[in-house]
């Protein structure tokens, strides 16, 4: 059979790549009787000179994807899993400098967060109480993001969270607004204000020769502050909500230097109970699902270039 380069005509080979999706691999840290969980969906893109595998279906530049499945599982064991960002990077930097052909790797993870179970002293007959330090309940607050990209130079770690539901039940109002022949939206002096937070920021971590940041510690304070912009504002929209709450975060994390916020305002709205020959003072809502109103933006520290992709937090 006789192998063909790029074929001709006006055909040509754009943007690709490939790897392996969705690896599930969770890691037991046994410290004696103490246990500790990392809960990981890892996600590997790969690309580089792979035009021949497209253009003739020569695999000569391929490393197969069930090879970057086990590598994941491979290296939860020989390098253990610090935080996800630490995972990504390891994983990034084998597959780029490890295989020639390949010029740039992606590493996506979803980290699933546990928390250990508090055991009560009726239990202590059986196994004892204060010796249980291996049971979990997953905690269903939100799921930690984060993306790695590496070229054998240049990092980008973009990290985030998703699903983070959050209300405000009052200090929020909305009033002031265009209206037109199709506006029947009453205007609010105390509503509720609720929003399941989609966000990602960007380090300016980029070069082995610059210190890395303490991924888990960063990743805590970044949600402290997010969540203490959203308290403690007193919210007019939730655009301005949202701007203090990446402002906030640009202020007080030096490593990062972008952050993006993808809101659905999921509304609530008073129910009338004026039928029922009832007053309802801001007491009984109904919560709609859909449709929502959709808020979001990118929050810069100053003289910085946005990067984050406009749609990564709302895909």
């Amino acid at each position: 059979m006789t192998v063909n380069s790029r074929p001709a005509g006006p055909v040509m080979l754009g943007q690709n790549q490939y790897g392996k999706a969705e690896n599930r691999v969770v890691k037991i840290t046994r410290d004696g009787a103490t246990h500790h969980i990392k809960d990981l969906n890892v996600s590997v893109s790969l690309s580089g000179d792979m035009e021949e595998v497209h253009y003739s279906g020569s695999n000569a530049n391929v490393l197969p994807t069930d090879t970057t499945k086990n590598t994941v599982f491979a290296f939860a064991k020989e390098y253990g899993i610090e935080s996800a960002e630490q995972f990504g990077i390891h994983l990034a930097r084998h597959f780029v400098t490890s295989q020639e052909p390949i010029h740039r790797a992606r590493i996506r993870i979803e980290e699933y967060a546990w928390e250990r179970i508090e055991t009560s002293d009726a239990n202590s007959r059986f196994i004892g109480a204060d010796e249980v330090k291996h049971s979990f309940v997953r905690k269903g607050q939100e799921t930690r993001l984060t993306q790695i990209t590496y070229d054998g130079s240049t990092w980008e770690v973009i990290s985030g969270l998703k699903d983070l539901t959050v209300m405000n039940s009052t200090n929020s109002e909305f009033w002031g607004y265009v209206k037109d022949k199709y506006t029947t939206l009453q205007e609010a002096h105390d509503r509720i204000l609720a929003t399941s937070v989609a966000g990602r920021w960007r380090f300016n971590w980029t070069t082995d020769e610059q210190k890395m940041p303490n991924w888990e510690k960063s990743y805590e304070q970044v949600k402290k502050h997010m969540l203490h912009a959203f308290a403690e504002t007193y919210s007019l929209s939730l655009q301005q909500t949202m701007f203090q709450m990446g402002s906030r975060i640009i202020n007080n994390r030096s490593e990062i230097d972008e952050v993006r916020f993808s809101l659905p305002n999921k509304h609530h709205f008073l129910v009338d109970l004026e039928p029922f020959g009832l007053k309802n003072d801001n007491e009984v809502y109904f919560a709609a699902d859909r449709p929502y109103g959709l808020i979001e933006a990118t929050i810069l520290r100053d003289g910085c270039e946005p990067r984050i992709p406009v749609d990564l937090t709302n895909l």
